[in-house]
């Protein structure tokens, strides 16, 4: 399952989030997103955990925990569909 992280402190490491959600379970992937420009978080993140029980203990848990000064929201990420192709 697919989780976002919003509301991070901006200098959060990607490191510190995947051990705080590895505290529930296995993560799969950590992806911290940051400016390309200032090479500073954008305050948001994704984690992927393979087992959907661990998730969610992780979502329910950590969802409006101050984490480093910052309530944190954790919820299932929403993916966008992509568009069916167009025939020509």
């Amino acid at each position: 399952m697919k989780l976002l992280i919003r509301n991070l402190v901006r200098n959060m490491k990607e490191a510190e989030l995947r051990v705080l959600f590895e505290t529930y379970g296995k993560v799969q992937s950590c992806d911290l997103v940051m400016d390309k420009e200032t090479g500073i978080s954008k305050g948001f993140a994704f984690i992927e955990m393979p087992k959907i029980g661990e998730a969610k203990a992780a979502m329910k848990n950590l969802n409006g925990k101050d984490i480093l000064g910052s309530k944190i929201r954790v919820k299932k990420s929403e993916q966008a569909e992509s568009a069916p192709a167009v025939e020509k």
